[in-house]
């Protein structure tokens, strides 16, 4: 069978993450959405998204195809009921489609001119339809990849320089992982340490943690579950429910909690997030669809961070801040709960960035990781640039 992850309306609420990635490529937990549905399905997967990201993102057609809403963590009653699909069935729950199966005709308009039939099931299941979402799940979400990852598989030891604290059946250490001195606590959730990653000396863990390939926490980092690191990622300071999708910097003092950093981001030295108003009322984040600020349900949010953002060091943001893709941030201050992408300044006033300037910025951070940023991801660098830049000059001073 052939199967193809589709974005469905939560896409442009999860704005400003998903403007260079599909849904599924958000990392929820330990794993993305995608790579969940692969492992699960034991298939690869295409997708069925925005054009401007079908180059990077194509969309493989066969003659019967099973397509399954990106925005839907798998569960294996899920799993069991997508692979039973007979030809124009839907699944359904609520008001939105979770899978279908559909010939090679029917795909891109997701069947709305075929007769289908509708089998209703139950929404026992992870749905990011929201930016604070993927923080607010991230809990639930560990705990099912290190099931799903560990299974049957033995961790490699630490050494007897770390004090582990918990059953230590929680904890799970992947191959050329470095450990020294740590404190870790797997009483309050599980803890994976990932292949090649590194834990220096006096950083202290609760999990649910999670630490992805290659990823640092720097020396006595304090985190606080459940947190993602994910790839390539370096951490200090305090952290608290925080999901970094991956290649992102927030390597020193100061807190971060309850937010999410997508790819390539870097907070400066001491940069410090509220996530709880001093009111302790409802946080209201801005919604980039909606054009308006919206209730989040949630008395803690820190920060939403798109790719290649950064900040300089001191930098203060708001309780429930939105901040847009390629923003550079500096100055004294609270920063505007909303920075539209694009935007360099600061409270002193913003400017749009220049697209050459951020180019050559986002090139420039991606080569000191060894990675050269490709034709395709520069197209889509300009198309999300020309798209935002009206929302940016709304900014300027």
């Amino acid at each position: 069978m052939n199967y193809i992850l589709f974005d469905d309306s939560a896409r442009a609420s999860l704005l400003p993450l998903t403007h260079f990635r599909p849904v599924c490529d958000i990392r929820l937990g330990i794993l993305t959405i995608r790579e969940k549905w692969e492992k699960m399905l034991s298939e690869s997967t295409s997708t069925l998204t925005e054009s401007y990201l079908s180059v990077k993102y194509p969309l493989v057609k066969s003659q019967s195809n099973i397509l399954i809403n990106g925005s839907i963590c798998p569960t294996k009653d899920l799993v069991k009921k997508i692979k039973t699909l007979e030809p124009n069935q839907i699944l359904v729950a609520n008001d939105y489609i979770v899978a279908m199966n559909l010939s090679y005709h029917e795909v891109e308009g997701l069947g709305e001119d075929s007769e289908t039939e509708e089998i209703v099931v139950a929404d026992d299941f992870i749905k990011i339809n929201n930016t604070w979402d993927i923080f607010a799940f991230n809990d639930k979400a560990i705990r099912d990849d290190f099931e799903l990852l560990t299974k049957n598989r033995k961790s490699q030891k630490l050494s007897d320089t770390n004090r582990i604290v918990g059953d230590e059946k929680n904890l799970f250490v992947e191959e050329g992982a470095v450990v020294e001195c740590a404190s870790i606590n797997t009483k309050t959730g599980p803890v994976y340490i990932g292949k090649n990653t590194e834990i220096m000396e006096n950083a202290v863990i609760r999990g649910p943690f999670a630490l992805c390939e290659g990823a640092i926490v720097k020396m006595s980092a304090k985190i606080y579950g459940p947190t993602t690191i994910g790839p390539y990622s370096k951490v200090g300071g305090e952290l608290n429910s925080v999901v970094i999708f991956g290649y992102s910097n927030k390597a020193h003092d100061g807190f971060l909690g309850h937010s999410v950093l997508g790819e390539w981001c870097n907070l400066g030295a001491d940069t410090n997030t509220s996530n709880l108003k001093n009111t302790y009322d409802e946080v209201r984040v801005w919604s980039i669809p909606a054009n308006k600020f919206v209730g989040t349900g949630l008395q803690f949010c820190g920060c939403i961070m798109g790719d290649h953002s950064k900040c300089g060091i001191n930098t203060m943001f708001n309780t429930g801040s939105v901040i847009g893709v390629s923003c550079n941030i500096f100055g004294h201050g609270y920063q505007r709960n909303f920075i539209p992408s694009f935007s360099w300044g600061g409270n002193a006033g913003f400017k749009s960035f220049d697209i050459d300037k951020a180019l050559e910025i986002a090139e420039r951070m991606m080569e000191r990781r060894g990675i050269e940023m490709s034709e395709t991801d520069k197209r889509i660098f300009i198309h999300v640039y020309k798209a935002t830049s009206r929302k940016v000059n709304i900014w300027r001073h």
